[in-house]
């Protein structure tokens, strides 16, 4: 039986710009037109912004942002936690996840199964060193070969991305961000495999010489991008540079609230790294938000509405430039913008409503009024 009905908002935000129209008409899940006026038994959701459902490009459902998210992983019930992780991203308006940390191809399992949440891309465990950062995610792999055996494996159980760890990170003891886990040849060996099976990759890579690696790859992302060093923050011009003409995403790790106090050690290297992502935006990089939930307390699941004002704060964007790094410049750094991230004819009707005006105060992302995951409405979490 066919489902049809219309939504009435004040204004419409089209995953590009606030556009003239009144309404969202839905077919089957999936956008039928953008009308100009609503016809008068729409659904009127009244002085709210309609907007395409966010997208976090960086999250592990299988971390349950506990004081011990790996010690967790041996738990039981580890499936059905990352089913209400699933669940808690769509409370919050966030229709699509991409699942950078997967373990046992749970959440690859998991998006095939999960009906009732959010669309879920998963890039299966990530490639990581004998050893190395994550490595208890079960995604060891080294030398040209053994990482090219990785990606076909992934392929073949049904990823949608591959991620690889070029740099440590201070999650795995014994595992250092400003020093690189991979030779170059290992990092060309992934991206190649990856591409020839059609997939996106994306790199973990703190330190500069990490984020070099992943360009001369050619990455297709990479996350964090932090320019760290032992000592510090050493933001490189030369390789945002790189990044903005390949058209290489940075996934920063956006969606922290309001008041946290980060540990000392980063705190005292804030006033840097803002001025790296500062530059990163004015030299043109495309950015877009990877929440890293569920890493722990100050990553809960579903935290990515935060981002906006992050990225406002953090990089010097416009609101309306931090609501495309969430919804249609994600959707095209996950390579899924023929049918997310907009509000156009034959797109999902993947919404999320808002209170008033976004683009005059970015914070509403985090009050959402309305969610609709492929038509059907979706409770808001209180």
């Amino acid at each position: 039986m066919t489902s049809m009905f219309t939504i009435r908002a004040e204004r419409i935000f089209d995953g590009q710009e606030l556009i003239p129209a009144q309404a969202v008409a839905i077919e089957d899940g999936r956008i039928a037109a953008i009308l100009r006026e609503a016809p008068e038994n729409a659904l009127d959701l009244g002085d709210v912004t309609l907007l395409p459902g966010l997208i976090d490009t960086h999250v592990h459902l299988a971390f349950d942002a506990g004081p011990d998210p790996i010690g967790s992983l041996d738990q039981d019930g580890l499936y059905d936690r990352m089913r209400d992780a699933a669940l808690q991203h769509l409370a919050a308006g966030v229709t699509t996840v991409r699942d950078l940390g997967d373990r046992d191809y749970l959440a690859v399992k998991l998006s095939a199964e999960l009906t009732d949440g959010p669309t879920i891309l998963s890039a299966g465990p990530p490639i990581t060193t004998p050893r190395g950062h994550c490595w208890f995610l079960g995604g060891e792999a080294s030398g040209v070969e053994g990482v090219r055996q990785a990606v076909r494996e992934r392929a073949a159980r049904g990823a949608t991305a591959i991620k690889m760890m070029i740099t440590g990170g201070e999650m795995t003891a014994g595992s250092h961000s400003h020093l690189c886990q991979y030779s170059e040849a290992e990092v060309r060996a992934a991206a190649d495999e990856a591409h020839a099976h059609g997939l996106p990759i994306t790199g973990h890579a703190h330190a500069g010489a990490g984020i070099a690696l992943a360009i001369a790859a050619d990455f297709d992302s990479i996350e964090h991008c932090t320019f760290i060093t032992e000592t510090g923050i050493d933001p490189d011009l030369t390789l945002m540079t790189a990044m903005a003409t390949r058209g290489i995403y940075a996934s920063l790790t956006a969606g922290v609230l309001p008041g946290f106090t980060p540990p000392p050690a980063i705190a005292q290297r804030l006033a840097k790294l803002f001025e790296a992502t500062r530059l990163m935006h004015a030299t043109g990089v495309p950015i877009v938000a990877g929440s890293d939930a569920g890493i722990g307390p100050t990553k809960p699941h579903g935290i990515l509405p935060w981002a906006g004002p992050n990225l406002v704060d953090w990089t010097g964007m416009t609101p309306v430039e931090a609501l495309r790094s969430l919804t249609s410049l994600a959707a095209r750094s996950c390579q899924i913008d023929d049918q997310k991230g907009k509000l156009a004819p034959t797109y999902d009707a993947d919404l999320l409503a808002v209170p008033g005006n976004p683009l005059t105060d970015i914070t509403t992302l985090t009050r959402p009024t309305a969610i609709f995951r492929k038509g059907r409405r979706i409770q808001p979490a209180a």
